[in-house]
């Protein structure tokens, strides 16, 4: 899912999330941060919008995001530990 296909994914610092909202229906991905670590605690998509990538793409909007920042990521929720194994140029991230 890109912004040309799709809604944007928004960043909520003050919730510490990213959240999409796609045909009546929110992903997220929940974080916390703390001594430079960004801990991704949780990503959840419901399956009425399941199978579009938007895990994904909040999983790499999370990642840009620490790049940017200069932190390092801890991936606690399953699917974004396996989201990383599987994209190597993002493993200099892991914390």
């Amino acid at each position: 899912m890109n912004e040309a296909a799709g809604p944007a994914i928004r960043h909520d610092v003050a919730g510490q999330r990213f959240v999409v909202d796609i045909d009546g229906h929110q992903g997220v991905l929940e974080y916390t941060l703390a001594d430079g670590v960004m801990r991704l605690v949780h990503t959840g998509v419901p399956a009425a919008i399941g199978g579009r990538g938007v895990a994904g793409d909040l999983v790499r909007n999370a990642l840009d995001f620490a790049r940017a920042k200069g932190y390092k990521v801890r991936p606690e929720c399953a699917y974004a530990a396996a989201w990383m194994q599987r994209h190597p140029a993002q493993q200099d991230l892991l914390a």
